[in-house]
């Protein structure tokens, strides 16, 4: 046998495995079957819905209650209406109810966090995301994140896509990392505030605060000599100095110098002493962000 039929026979398996694969793993539309919430405006998009069921399920600390809005069958009605308007309207089908881009950011953000709870309830009882599988499930959280695809205005698209490419790619702005929920543990907190327009800008200030400031996601070991980081830092690299670069800062500086502009003062002071200390990032606690 010659080399050149070995590499063929080769190139013919992987087509095959890979044929396989996604025959299997073929994508799995979640049908939205409700009506529009009562009172949906007829010229903009309301969050006020969902808003009302965050508020009355996720705790002080930012833990949901999956358990209990599981129980009321209301309150999932209530959610799978939400999302009908989710489905039904988008900014690309529907931009004149979306007059500014914050709007659009909203509408990406607010959707990606109601379809992920949709999910999660749709599965509950479950220990984490990663416990809803595909059939050949290749990376962590495949069958959540990708083979799942949820309606967005009437095209369905899988929640990685929406984050990739609606959201990450079409706005730029890292501080979304510090906003988007993927109900675990080491995600961002649930937060039950949905502004839009120019008061998202200030829910986006928060949420990154929040976020660098709690020693779990940001902390200095002086003993050590290592800053560990959230896990969020390391897959989103790019898109954090990609930020420094657009505000004319040094990206070599890289991640601590992201991290310092929203640093408070105590911690701004650790990272400033860290020199040439080691980052190491923390393993990502996929276990659900349940209150009970």
């Amino acid at each position: 046998m010659t080399k050149t039929t070995i590499s063929l026979g080769l190139v013919f398996l992987l087509l095959a495995a890979a044929t396989v694969f996604l025959v299997v793993n073929r994508p799995r539309k979640v049908i939205i079957d409700a009506p529009l919430p009562i009172g949906f405006p007829v010229e903009s998009f309301a969050h006020d819905s969902f808003e009302q069921l965050l508020q009355t399920y996720v705790s002080a600390d930012g833990r949901t209650d999956y358990e209990r809005w599981h129980s009321f069958s209301a309150s999932r009605e209530q959610l799978d209406s939400y999302l009908a308007a989710v489905a039904q309207f988008s900014p690309h089908n529907s931009p004149e109810r979306f007059p500014n881009r914050n709007d659009e950011l909203a509408y990406w953000m607010y959707a990606y966090n109601a379809y992920v709870i949709k999910s999660v309830l749709d599965h509950w009882p479950i220990a984490s995301v990663t416990d809803v599988k595909a059939p050949l499930e290749a990376v962590t959280g495949l069958g959540f994140f990708y083979r799942q695809r949820f309606a967005f205005g009437g095209k369905y698209m899988s929640l990685l896509k929406v984050e990739t490419t609606e959201i990450r790619e079409n706005f730029k702005d890292p501080r979304i990392h510090f906003f988007l929920n993927c109900a675990s543990e080491s995600c961002p907190i649930a937060r039950p505030e949905l502004p839009v327009g120019e008061d998202l800008e200030t829910l986006l200030a928060e949420a990154t605060v929040d976020f660098i400031n709690d020693a779990t996601n940001v902390s200095v070991d002086h003993e050590e000599e290592t800053v560990y980081l959230s896990t969020i830092f390391k897959w989103y690299e790019n898109d954090f100095t990609h930020a420094l670069r657009i505000d004319g800062k040094p990206a070599e500086h890289g991640l601590l110098a992201y991290v310092s502009q929203y640093a408070a003062s105590s911690l701004t002071a650790d990272i400033a002493q860290a020199g040439d200390y080691e980052i190491e990032f923390r393993d990502y606690d996929w276990d659900i962000n349940s209150s009970h």
